[in-house]
Parts: C-alpha cells; sequence; structure tokens
C-alpha cells in the first residue's frame, strides 16, 4: 500500500513538472511572438503556388528572422489590394501597375516602393492554324480576355497600343478565369492569359499555340509593393525590414524551387501537384528577375518603365490624369545590396 501511494505521489510530481514545462514553453512562444512587429500584406489573389516565398515564413522564418509577424490577406484583383491599405485594412499592397495607375488616377495618395516581377507575364495565345504570331495580325480577330476589368484586357490594350492598333480593331469578348476552352473549341481566334496560365492550359490539352509575349513590345512589370503615403512616412523602418526579409524569401525560391515547390503542396490552395507547382514557381523566379537586379539586387525599381506604361495608360484612355512616376516611386527604403540567402 505504501509503495503505491509513493507511486501516486511521483507520477502527480512528474505530471505537475510537465504541465509546468509546458505552460513555460507556452509562456515563452507567447513572449516571442509578443515581440514580432505585426504587418499586414494585402494580396490581389488567394494564397497561391506562384506565391509560395510569401506563404511559408511558419518554417522558413524569413519574416520572423527580421522581427515581423505576417498576415497576408486575401483578395480579388490588385485593386482590392489597394483598397485595403487605403481603407487601413493593411499595410502593403501586392498589386498590379494597372490598378496602381487606376488609383492615383482617383486621388490616391500611394508610393512604389518595391518592384516584384520586373518581368511582364502576359501574353497572347493562338492555335497554331491562325497563324497569328505578331500584334499587328490580331486585327479585326476575336480575342477572349478574363474579364474586362482584368489585367489580361490591360495588357491587350497595351500590346496593340504598342502595334498602331486600337481597342476598335478586335473584338474582345470574356472568357473567364483560365478559360482556354473557347479558344480550343474556336470560339475566339486567341486569347489573352498569363504565363502560369498557359501552364495550367496546356495541362489541360491546349495543344500547340503560338504565343505573342507582351514584354517583347513593352515589358510593363507585373506586379509592384505599394504602401500609401501615411504608412511610407510612419513606418519606415518597419518597412525596410519588410522589404529585405520579401527579397531573401525570393532569393530561396529561385535557388531551391523544388524545395518551394513541395511547400506549396502544404501553402498555397493550387498547390496539390507539385511538378505544377514546380513549373509554375520555375516561371515566377524568372519573372523576378532582369538584368537590373542582377547588379542592384531583387526589387530595383526603373522609374522610366512605369512611367512609359502609366503614360500608355493615358493615351488608351484607361486614366484622364497624367502621371509622374518620379512623384510616386520611392526606393530609398530597398536594400541596397544584394543580401545573401540565409536559409
Amino acid at each position: 500500500m505504501k509503495a503505491k501511494v509513493i507511486l501516486a505521489v511521483l507520477l502527480v510530481l512528474v505530471l505537475m513538472f510537465v504541465t509546468a514545462c509546458g505552460a513555460k514553453e507556452q509562456a515563452s512562444k507567447e513572449s516571442d511572438s509578443a515581440k514580432l512587429q505585426p504587418i499586414r500584406v494585402a494580396n490581389w489573389s488567394k494564397p497561391i503556388t506562384e506565391q509560395t516565398n510569401l506563404l511559408v515564413d511558419e518554417k522558413k522564418q524569413f519574416f520572423k528572422d527580421k522581427g515581423l509577424e505576417v498576415t497576408v490577406i486575401p483578395g480579388a484583383g490588385g485593386g482590392d489590394a489597394i483598397k485595403n491599405i487605403v481603407t487601413g485594412q493593411a499595410d502593403i499592397a501586392f498589386t498590379d501597375p494597372g490598378s496602381l495607375f487606376f488609383a492615383l488616377d482617383k486621388g490616391e495618395k500611394l508610393k512604389v516602393i518595391y518592384n516584384i516581377y520586373p518581368q511582364n507575364v502576359f501574353n497572347i495565345v493562338s492555335r497554331k492554324d491562325k497563324n497569328l504570331i505578331k500584334p499587328q495580325d490580331l486585327k479585326g480577330k476575336t480575342i477572349g480576355v478574363y474579364s474586362l476589368t482584368s489585367g489580361t484586357r490591360q495588357n491587350l490594350l497595351v500590346l496593340l497600343h504598342q502595334a498602331g492598333l486600337a481597342e476598335k480593331d478586335v473584338k474582345i469578348v470574356e472568357t473567364g478565369l483560365l478559360n482556354f476552352a473557347p479558344l480550343m473549341q474556336g470560339q475566339v481566334d486567341a486569347t489573352a492569359a498569363t504565363d502560369t496560365g498557359l501552364v495550367i492550359g496546356k495541362q489541360k490539352g491546349l495543344g500547340e499555340v503560338n504565343v505573342i509575349q507582351v514584354k517583347d513590345y513593352l515589358n510593363v512589370p507585373s506586379d509592384l509593393f505599394v504602401v500609401t503615403e501615411k504608412a511610407y512616412k510612419e513606418k519606415k523602418e518597419t518597412l525596410k525590414a519588410f522589404l529585405e526579409a520579401y527579397r531573401s524569401s525570393a532569393q530561396w525560391m529561385i535557388k531551391n524551387p523544388e524545395e518551394a515547390a513541395s511547400l506549396a503542396s502544404e501553402y498555397a490552395i493550387d498547390g496539390k501537384d507539385e511538378q505544377q507547382n514546380l513549373r509554375i514557381i520555375t516561371l515566377r523566379n524568372a519573372s523576378s528577375v532582369s538584368p537590373e537586379t542582377e547588379s542592384k539586387g531583387l526589387g530595383v525599381l526603373d522609374k522610366s518603365v512605369l512611367q512609359k506604361a502609366a503614360n500608355t495608360y493615358q493615351k488608351l484612355g484607361l486614366i484622364d490624369s497624367k502621371i509622374d512616376m518620379n512623384e510616386v516611386v520611392s526606393d530609398d527604403i530597398l536594400p541596397n545590396i544584394k543580401t545573401e540567402e540565409k536559409k
């Protein structure tokens, strides 16, 4: 009986010790979390494979190492992302130049602080038998776009403008997001899409196609980090830390695409197929670099390209105001040297 009592006491003491250790560990985690600076990123989409580097901080800790606790807020387009920073729901917008120009045209006070994808990822896809190999060939053709407010339509108009054509020279129809069925069925002559959209289309049986790349005619960046002027003035150090961390995460994904493709299966809503993940990540890595990034580091901003794009949007009638990108682009918080990958 005495042995049983001693054993019971020992078990209680062990249980108390384990519980205390657990509570201490939890308190330590909560304390560490409390020390992190929260920062909210308004995304243009739900969490998808091409953004894997932004989604895996739980395991890779690019942002935590800089003292940041990042929350990614999903959206439905670049306009959504900008709306979230303007209304104070987020600190940084992951958005496209078109949505930026539209917001500036409405009088919003914004700053561009990082060039996420300096390469334009939009294209015009057509079946081989249509023999559409240059923008001028699109005259008189029916062209599908995701929607009339999408980047596919905006970039199609930019491409037409560079070729001396206008919207009236083609027939534009909505075909839905990543919907290549109308093209495959001959309902449209061509479809405006993206590089990753084309990967998915081919996987679904699109077959051999001709592809006109928008970047070959005007290489407008695909996505940017944008903040309000207020956030830029009040949160410079936090924003600088974020950009340093993001650059490290992008470098990691460029150097480790297979690992990123594997992690995408855990964190991205479209990441079930690791081989498809790898194809998408490889494309997005390619769009993250340019001759300028080789010498100045990822994220470098080219005001002249953005100015040319803004001017084109005005000429197309997409915006009314003349925008001076010298007043919008700010590169003083961009890391000024390439930082080596630490993970």
